[in-house]
This record gives structure tokens, sequence and C-alpha cells, in this order.
């Protein structure tokens, strides 16, 4: 109906006041006259011509009208013809075409023509009967016009109007006005119910162009809200971010509906227990900007008030309240200027200058998670079609929403299980790799045991073999008696050593486990290493073997333990005997050190053999382990021994060799270190 209204042409030239006549008569006698002279015409003819533009305007039907309301004008010799078309029912919003006769063009107010169309379409002329009506009959319509137009200069005295009717149903109003007192005649009468038909076409033919406009129009917005929801269907599928995908949305929305801003706002509520109280209460919820999208329009000076990520509290802003107070339904403002209640709402709305306002809840399972706001700097009338895809908009954001907040507990969920998971691993391997440690250790304990056994019933085996023999031979008969001292004194030999293997192991055993203090005494270390040195120079001197000691000048004072301290020394200068290279010197050097205010005893036993490897090193001082490929008769208990003894007086011990330049072997060193003194004598 507005295509229609906007599109008629309009008079170029205001109406004048009509003219002054002296009486009545004299007014009613030209019209008379011109009556008369189109009363030859018939009514067939002007029908014709009706038609004829009917025909004509096929293509141009916002023209129709005017050139109809002219040809009646001219035809009637009225002042004024107005065509009134109703495309629906009487309710419904009805369009005005006027045409006034040249004398009335001069008046300089051109809004009056468009006030009496209002006059004319909102008057009782739009109920009027089926039949032409006089101007006895009219009153009401005629008393209304005339009150209507008391304000402007038109005097309207006269009124002939008629009904159109089409498919049954009054489609319009033809009414001719007459500035003067005017008797309508018959003939007049019946030529305006002759072109009654013809008219009711024209105003259906309107009707339909409207009708087409309006399908049009509708086939557009559902074209534009089909694109819109194929576009949320896409984003819906897509793996942007939320506040992406929630800025694509409400940008696509605004656009789609022509609206002058969006946003999009979601709350956060400071109070854990809402989701159980009632949905009318107020919460307490901190309201965040997300998404916004605005066009600039000459009404709306703020192209964008760049409110993003802006916050506000519920319980400040009456707009957003009203949404819990009505149970999340929408909150519609047609001019938010022109309601009698105020309430406070938040300063980014803008409602000054945004006054039309739609704003519906994100709802999920009754909670509300925020806020789709749509605003209009005109005032605008939401329409039901509008209102339908928003509401379904919000709920896929809504469901987005959800998913998104899901998807962020499912993931963070995911990622504590694989920490665990992975954490779990790390344990796992670890048990592994200790597991796979022990068993290393196992099967080496295993072969330590297999090689101990072994060892152990050799050293065993090889003296009891020799006493065996020995006591076989001494039951010989006729034996001689130098013989019998020969196997008595292999007898006791192996006796001996029976009983030397035997003490040390209940030696080792000892120190291994939990034993009282040593027993300290205090020694000449210069007197005592001279003494053990000279028990050995006859087994040194059996391979060509030299001593050579290297002592302080001044006799130094030890307090050890007398009987530990000699096995220590006899079995360092017994390995080195067993090791060294024939005709070689064994160096033993003893220094006093003091090391942070602790005085300590230094000997180094050096010899000249064949070198030990960093692996052999490891193991050197454990019981029954020997280095490979040295096939010298012993026990493996020496070395074993020494590192308990040194323990014991609460020393150390090590081994370093270092290989001789141009020479296949290598100076073996073990370095002997022990307390001067004992921690109760200490100076």
């Amino acid at each position: 109906m507005d295509l229609l209204s906007k599109g008629v042409p309009r008079m170029k030239k205001p109406l004048s006041s009509p003219p002054h006549y002296l009486n009545d008569v004299d007014r009613l006698q030209p019209y008379q006259v011109k009556v008369m002279q189109h009363q030859e015409e018939p009514a067939l003819q002007l029908v014709q011509k009706i038609n004829q533009i009917i025909a004509n305007s096929s293509s141009a039907t916002q023209l129709m009208l005017q050139d109809i309301a002219r040809l009646l004008g001219v035809t009637f010799q009225v002042d004024c013809c107005c065509l009134v078309s109703v495309t629906g029912e009487i309710s419904d919003e009805p369009t005005a075409t006027n045409w006034c006769a040249d004398e009335y063009l001069g008046l300089p107010h051109p809004e009056e023509i468009s006030s009496m169309e209002q006059l004319l379409m909102h008057s009782p002329v739009l109920q009027c009967a089926a039949e032409p009506l006089t101007i006895e009959d009219i009153s009401i319509i005629q008393n209304s016009l005339v009150i209507g137009c008391q304000y402007l200069p038109l005097p309207i005295k006269a009124v002939l109007a008629i009904p159109t009717r089409f498919g049954g149903n009054n489609n319009g109003v033809i009414c001719l006005i007459k500035f003067q007192p005017h008797d309508w005649s018959e003939l007049e009468k019946q030529l305006l119910k002759e072109v009654e038909s013809s008219c009711a076409i024209a105003f259906s033919q309107v009707a339909q162009v409207q009708l087409i406009a309006e399908q049009q129009q509708y086939l557009q917005k559902s074209n534009q809200h089909q694109s819109l929801i194929k576009q949320l269907t896409i984003l819906s599928r897509t793996n942007l971010e939320l506040n992406q995908m929630l800025q694509l949305v409400i940008a696509s929305t605004a656009e789609s509906l022509q609206a002058d801003r969006g946003l999009l706002i979601l709350l956060k509520y400071t109070d854990p227990l809402f989701r159980t109280q009632s949905k009318k209460q107020i919460p307490k919820a901190k309201a965040t900007v997300v998404g916004e999208w605005a066009k600039a329009t000459k009404n709306y000076r703020t192209t964008k008030l760049d409110i993003l990520n802006q916050s506000f509290l519920v319980s400040e802003c009456g707009l957003c309240q009203r949404a819990f107070i009505d149970s999340g339904k929408p909150v519609i403002f047609d001019d938010y200027t022109a309601q009698n209640d105020s309430f406070c709402a938040a300063g980014l709305f803008a409602l000054e200058e945004l006054p039309a306002v739609l704003l519906v809840p994100l709802e999920n399972q009754g909670k509300i998670l925020g806020f789709l706001v749509l605003q209009q700097s005109l005032a605008r009338s939401w329409q039901p079609a509008e209102l339908s895809l928003v509401e379904m908009v919000c709920a896929q954001v809504s469901n987005a929403i959800i998913q998104s907040q899901t998807l962020r507990q499912v993931q963070t969920l995911v990622d504590e299980r694989t920490a665990k998971l992975q954490s779990s691993l790390e344990l796992q391997a670890k048990l592994h790799e200790r597991t796979r440690q022990y068993v290393e250790q196992l099967r080496q304990l295993n072969e330590l045991k297999d090689e101990f056994l072994s060892n152990m019933s050799d050293r065993l085996r090889y003296p009891l073999t020799n006493m065996l023999m020995s006591i076989r031979n001494l039951r010989l008969p006729g034996i001689a008696p130098e013989r019998q001292v020969r196997y008595l004194d292999i007898l006791e030999q192996e006796c001996t050593k029976e009983i030397n293997l035997i003490n040390d192991l209940l030696t080792l055993q000892k120190l291994e486990s939990p034993h009282e203090a040593p027993q300290l005494e205090t020694i000449d270390l210069n007197t005592r290493i001279h003494h053990i040195a000279a028990s050995f120079e006859k087994k040194l001197a059996e391979k060509g073997l030299n001593i050579s000691l290297e002592l302080p000048q001044e006799s130094l004072k030890l307090q050890t333990e007398l009987e530990s301290f000699d096995r220590i020394l006899q079995e360092l200068l017994t390995n080195a005997c067993k090791y060294s290279e024939d005709d070689s010197i064994v160096h033993l050097h003893a220094f006093h050190q003091v090391d942070r205010q602790i005085d300590r005893v230094i000997m180094k036993v050096t010899n000249i053999g064949r070198a030990i490897s960093q692996e052999e090193a490891t193991y050197i001082f454990d019981k029954f382990r020997r280095g490979k490929g040295r096939w010298t008769p012993g026990t493996g208990l020496g070395l074993a021994l020494v590192k308990s003894l040194v323990q014991h007086l609460n020393g150390a011990i090590a081994v370093e060799s270092q290989p001789i330049a141009d020479s296949q072997q290598s100076e073996i060193c073990f370095s002997l270190t022990l307390p001067q003194f004992s921690s109760e004598s200490e100076p």
C-alpha cells in the first residue's frame, strides 16, 4: 500500500481558494451549464475511456488512478475528485489519489492536499452503502469533511460518493467534491454508477500490483532469511573459535534484517545456585559484549561505538532485567522514546540514538546464557516472521555456546586424562627400566654367585684333594721316613690354607655386619712399615722384586687398630707381589697431609704390571672378583678384605692405572687414606 501511495504523482500546484460569488444562485448557474454540456456524452464512452486507461497502464499502474481521477473530475465538472482504494478489510491502510481543478492550484500550502487525503481515508466514506448517495444521505460524511477541513481554505459543500465492488467485496470509493452547494442530478448519479464497475477493475488491478509487490518483498525477505539460515548452518560446521563465530552470526543476522546495529551479549553468573532459583528473580551476573555489528546511517551519528568486550551488571540494566521478569520472552520496543515507563538501561545500548530495540534471550534448558540485540535508529515495527527468525538464530547460537562449553570441558578432561596417561606411561617406562636394571643386577648377581661357588669349590676342593692324596700316601706300607715328612708338610700347608680361607670369610662377614668400633692404639708408622716390609723380602726376592720405602724423616704417629692395619698392608704388598713384572720395584710411599683441619696419613703402594681397565676398577674390590685374564692362584678375597678393613678404620682406598710410555705395562697405584687420630683424641 505504501508503494502505491508513494508512486502516485501529486499535483504540481497547491490548491487555491474557490472563487468568490455574491450569492448561492450565482454559484449554481455555471455548474448547471457545464453539466448539461456533458450530458450528451454517452456513459459508454466514459467507460471505454476508463478501460483504455486501465489497458494502457498495465506497466505503470501507479499513474492509472491519477488519470482516472482527472477524467472523472473533468467529466463531472467538479472541484475535486478523490479515489480511495481499499486492498483488504476496512481496518487495512487505504490509499488515496486525488485531482483538483486548475483554478484551485494557487494556494501556498502544499500539505493541504495530503491533509484532505488523510481525512478521506479515515472518514465514514469507506463505510458508505452500495448505492449512490445524495448530499442529504451522506451528511455524516460531509460533516466530517467540513469539520476536518475547517482550518483549511477548502469549504466542502457537496459530496457524491459510491463504493466500488469487485468479487463481492468493496475495494474502493469514488468521491466527487464541490466547494459550493450543489444538488446532484439523477443523471450524474446514474453516470457515476455506470463507471463504478470499471473503477472497481482499476482498484482491483492496483490491489493486484500491491499484492505482487508485497509477495515479491516477502520472497526477497524469505530468500534473505534462507540465506541467513544457510550461513548459520555452514558456520556451525566450521572449526571457528566461538567468539569468531558469534561475531559472524550477529553481523549476518543484523545485515539480513536490515538493522542499524546488532549485539551479542553473554552472561557469567556469580551465583552458582541461580540454576535452582525462580526464573523471575534477577541474578547476580556479569554481561559482556562478545559480538558487535553496526552500519553508518544519517540518523545514527556514531558508526561504531566500539563496545566490544565491555561489561556491565545485569542488576544495573533494566532492559536485560525484563527478559528475566518476563520468563525469557523477547523484549520489544518499536520506539523506546515513546514509552511512558522509564527504566535504567546500560549506556552501551544508546537508546536515545537507537530507540527501536529487539532483545531476544539466548536460552538453554531454562537458563539464560545471554542476549541477541537488534537496534534501529528509526521507529520500527518488528514483524512476527522477523521475530521467529531471530528466535531460531538464538536457538542455534545457544546450542553452539553449549557445544563449545561442552567441547571445552571434554577437551580439558581429555587433556587431564592424557596427562595422567602420559605420566602413567612414563612411570611404567621408569618401572620397566628399573625392572630391567633389577633383572640385569640379578643376572650379574647370579653370575657372581656361580663364579663364587665355582671359585669356592676350587679353593676348597684343591687343598682337600692334596690333603686326601697325602693321607692316602701316608697309609701306603713301607713308605720312607723322608716322604712321610714331605706328606705331613703338605697336609699342614693345605690345612693352613683352608683355615685362612675360612677365617677371611668370617672376617668379611663380621665387617659387613654391624660391629663394634675399632680398638685403637697409637703406633709408630715408620717402624711398623719397616717391620711389614722386612717380612716380605723373601717372597719378593723369589720373583726378583725389590721394595722401595719412602717414609717421613721424622717418626709419624698413627692411631689405628694394629691387627687391621697390618692386614691391609700385607694384602696390598701380596697383591703387588703377585701382579708385578719380574725384576721390577714395588714402591711404598707414606706421608702426612692436613685437609680441612683434619690430619690424615696417606700410603701409596705402586708396582709395574698389567693395566687395570676402568671396567675392572669398578669391581676390583668385590669378593671373588679377579681381573680378566689373570690366572694367578688366589681366593679373590684379598682386596675385598682390604676395602672392608679400610672402611672399618674410617678410611678410604682407591686404585689408579697409568700407562707407561713406550711400554705395554702400566703403573698400578693403590692409595690408602687413614685418619691420623680418632675423633675422640683429635687435637
